[in-house]
């Protein structure tokens, strides 16, 4: 077994981080070519967020996590903070009674995209599952598409430097997501499908029939989260009376064929962006701070192309927790206080006002004060990414303190 040196040796880190986050990738890297940790990294279940990994021919199921496709994407409008700034209080108020947030939520409008063609795709046969389960899954699916969630998943309307507005949301696979790992995690420990089991690597190999089954449904679910994302979000320029200009989108929960050093690796980025030269991506900040739209550098410098390298060309997805939701929100049982929170929801509110931002939803866990800024993590990735547009939150709409979602990252 290799040593721990030689383990760390496989992982580049850009930030500092704490012995528990480190070690989870440490404990990932031993079964990886190779591995790095971005700058915006905590503890996950099993990989941690901001963790890349690449495998020889592998794919981990807890390395791409339970909500399958989480990503951003951003849309710049045609519109100008003139245009909107004397109706933004309006605007939050339509986009949380369109857009559905919070638990298991169907669709409220009538033009969600249900009978899209991916619901036909032959990836729902990969099910392992008898016929009615996958009936059942797809219905799910089928009603929640275009549903938010809640959690850190959001839809902002921001102002970037130019005072242009655009459109940004934040989700995933939803139930989709959440049931295809669930169902895969047992599946790898040798239980059947709907088993609970606890959080492990499950390590599949790509040429076996469960590797197969679990990577074609894998890409269904990032397809899923692609039309939800880009619905939702044409959704709110609609409300907005835009027009759409241009659209920046990714996934950062998800696996990858890549070419790296020559050879094919399958990169597993759990909270992580691609971010390949020249390669745009929305990466948001919390709901009180500013988010970018960023692109991998282009250099021919050798240490920005070695540290690109050392990266495995991917960045940051957030601005990272420094506190969780635990310590954020409080522990009460059987209706006492254990555990106080650390955050008033007062002082998250009043730092909103400060900062101009109009809340719809929101909870003290997602307040700006558990998150890094993002201008910080950014700095500590280096020369690998430059910063195209700073976008400034106007409007925030999330699933609110009474939303329970189980399908959040």
């Amino acid at each position: 077994m290799a040593s721990r040196q030689a383990i760390r040796e496989r992982i580049f880190v850009f930030g500092r981080h704490d012995e528990e986050t480190l070690r989870q990738i440490e404990d990932v890297a031993r079964h990886a070519v190779r591995a790095a940790l971005m700058a915006d990294g905590h503890v996950g279940y099993v990989m941690p967020i901001g963790g890349v990994a690449a495998f020889e021919h592998a794919v981990s199921v807890a390395g791409v996590g339970f909500d399958i496709a989480c990503g951003n994407a951003a849309i710049l409008t045609d519109l100008y903070l003139d245009d909107l700034k004397d109706h933004l209080e309006e605007i939050a108020d339509e986009i949380q009674a369109t857009i559905s947030f919070g638990l298991g939520r169907t669709n409220r409008a009538p033009d969600a995209p249900v009978d899209h063609p991916l619901f036909e795709s032959e990836a729902w046969d990969a099910i392992p599952a008898p016929r009615s389960e996958r009936e059942e899954l797809r219905e799910k699916a089928r009603m929640q598409l275009g549903t938010v969630g809640g959690g850190n998943h959001y839809v902002d309307v921001f102002a970037d430097e130019e005072d242009r507005i655009w459109v940004g949301v934040h989700f995933g696979s939803r139930g989709l997501g959440y049931t295809i790992a669930r169902g895969f995690l047992a599946l790898a420990a040798g239980k059947k499908w709907g088993d609970s089991v606890p959080e492990h690597l499950a390590l599949l190999d790509l040429g076996s029939e469960l590797g197969q089954r679990y990577w074609a449904l894998m890409t269904l679910a990032g397809e899923y989260a692609y039309v939800g994302r880009e619905w939702v979000a044409r959704k709110v320029v609609s409300i907005l009376g835009g027009q759409e200009l241009d659209l920046v989108h990714n996934h950062h929960n998800f696996a990858w064929r890549e070419v790296h050093d020559g050879r094919e690796l399958i990169v597993v980025r759990k909270g992580a962006t691609p971010a390949w030269p020249g390669q745009r991506s929305f990466v948001g900040g919390s709901m009180g701070d500013l988010s970018v739209i960023l692109r991998g550098t282009e250099s021919e410098n050798p240490e920005v192309v070695e540290l690109q390298r050392s990266a495995l060309y991917s960045t940051v997805h957030g601005a990272g927790r420094i506190m969780s939701r635990t310590e954020a929100k409080g522990k009460i049982r059987k209706g006492k206080v254990v555990q106080p929170g650390r955050v008033r929801r007062e002082e998250m509110l009043e730092a909103l006002k400060s900062r101009g931002v109009i809340l719809r939803g929101g909870d003290v866990d997602e307040a700006p004060q558990v998150y890094r800024p993002l201008e910080e993590v950014l700095a500590a990735q280096g020369p690998t990414i430059e910063i195209l547009h700073r976008l400034r939150p106007l409007v925030v709409v999330m699933a609110g303190p009474e939303d329970f979602d189980p399908y959040k990252d």
